[in-house]
């Protein structure tokens, strides 16, 4: 029997620990798709208590907490951080066979060096005094704690309006040796269903330009500026958070007319607003094609199921699930419509519902090119799928169908500074796999050539994928 969270953890035989220990282990880590505040990098922010950055917007915690009956006062109310953390740390025990409980020991083990006390009602004290203390250390800053991580490039998610004025600061800055670029996430651009909230974001978006923007035509000349303005400041990847995919048959005329008929104040009806955002999935694409920029796309995510709890807190507070939405033949027209006019970019699709895993894996083998290795991505466990189970199904599903051998590997897709040990997590399963797989004679004892595969999707492979080397600036 190994004991819990031993050096060993996961790898439940010799191929894979030695697979892990002497070749994934040591190998950097490229997060190129996160939620991380990039102002708290920029100022090196040092967080008062384990609280602020432990519990402080994880809808993950928040969840399991209101399911072990923990009052809102203590997840997202006027509690004290004290209080708060003592209701997770009773909560925590609840969590067995829940990633929570490896995720949250893995976080205290790296990089607090806890790995000889569980937490519980009964360590909370001695464990929330210990790490808040840490805390204060300059290497447990924001930017500490991603050189601690051996994080070399982070991709943060930022709006088309946002100025940049923090990752600009970074760039500025030679004492810090972490890579931080932006990422560009246009689902304002195209949120017509609300249209009170689509003329304000295109009214900033005119002051920005400094420009009347009343026609469909000067709105994506407003946004091909500002793309311009992301590509200038290092960005190369966009990012989609859609519930489906959207390939609607339209017009040039129709969608100008569309547009309009927003600006007017007038409300769209279902299928026109399908057909906008149909047309504005296209412009965005040929945009990523044309400046060479990889595009990602988050599939299936129902959102804010709770209209209570949505009027009382706002988006992104746990009250989102797994969608059932219908996603082929639409992702089919997409990716054709762009493959045709050849304008098709570097593509990462990402899906919460893991009933779509073969679907996908399938579907990007259809737009392989023969030009780019790995061209087509399908994205690492997401969301409900970043646990153990999850991740096993989107390695075994790409192995079968596609080349695993060209995955770029995992991703925090957090918000906080604590998350980088799922990098650990996934690197201990993705060396499992293949160390059973030796071990039953199903691929060769050869660890050099298996040991160098999981590096290149440890790192190397995202490296080349994105054509960003923070070893070459």
């Amino acid at each position: 029997m190994q004991p819990f969270l031993s050096d060993n953890f996961l790898l439940q035989t010799k191929s894979a620990q030695n697979l892990f220990h002497n070749y994934a282990k040591q190998m950097p880590v490229f997060d190129y798709h996160c939620h991380l505040p990039v102002k708290e990098i920029a100022q090196n922010k040092k967080f008062t208590n384990l609280t602020r950055i432990w519990l402080n917007g994880d809808h993950y915690k928040w969840r399991a907490m209101r399911a072990n009956g923990i009052d809102e006062k203590y997840i997202t109310g006027s509690a004290s951080d004290q209080k708060k953390f003592d209701a997770w740390a009773d909560t925590v025990p609840k969590t067995l066979r829940n990633p929570l409980y490896h995720w949250t020991h893995l976080e205290l083990k790296n990089p607090f060096g806890i790995t000889d006390t569980l937490l519980g009602p009964d360590t909370a004290d001695k464990i929330y005094a210990s790490c808040s203390e840490m805390l204060q250390q300059d290497s447990f800053s924001t930017r500490g704690l991603l050189n601690k991580m051996n994080v070399k490039v982070v991709c943060t998610t930022d709006d088309p309006l946002d100025n940049l004025e923090y990752h600009q600061q970074l760039r500025d800055d030679n004492t810090f040796n972490v890579t931080v670029l932006p990422a560009f996430r246009p689902d304002r651009a195209m949120g017509v269903g609300n249209i009170i909230s689509f003329n304000q974001w295109v009214d900033r978006l005119a002051v920005l330009i400094d420009q009347d923007i009343t026609t469909y035509k000067q709105f994506l000349e407003g946004l091909k500026q500002r793309h311009s303005f992301f590509h200038e400041m290092g960005c190369r990847l966009s990012d989609h958070g859609l519930e489906e995919p959207y390939a609607e048959e339209y017009t040039g005329s129709q969608v100008s007319a569309l547009f309009s008929k927003v600006r007017s104040g007038q409300e769209l009806g279902r299928n026109e607003i399908r057909i906008f955002k149909s047309a504005m999935l296209i412009e965005c694409a040929v945009m990523d094609c044309e400046r060479g920029w990889t595009q990602q796309f988050h599939f299936g995510a129902l959102r804010n199921n709770n209209s209570r709890a949505f009027r009382k807190l706002g988006p992104d507070t746990g009250y989102d699930s797994i969608g059932d939405f219908t996603m082929g033949r639409a992702l089919g027209r997409f990716l054709d419509r762009l493959e045709a006019k050849d304008k098709l970019a570097k593509t990462i699709l990402y899906n919460i519902n893991p009933n779509d895993n073969e679907m996908i894996a399938t579907m990007l083998g259809n737009f392989q090119d023969g030009r780019i290795s790995g061209k087509m991505q399908f994205g690492s466990g997401w969301w409900y799928n970043d646990q153990k189970d999850g991740m096993e199904r989107q390695i075994n599903t790409l192995s079968n169908m596609g080349l695993l051998s060209q995955f770029i590997g995992m991703l925090t897709d957090s918000r906080s500074f604590l998350s980088y040990p799922r990098h650990e997590y996934f690197r201990r399963v993705l060396c499992n796999l293949f160390g059973t797989d030796i071990e039953n004679g199903e691929l060769p004892s050869d660890f050099d050539l298996i040991g160098n595969t999981i590096r290149d999707i440890c790192y190397n492979n995202a490296v080349s994928y994105f054509g960003i080397d923070p070893e070459g600036d």
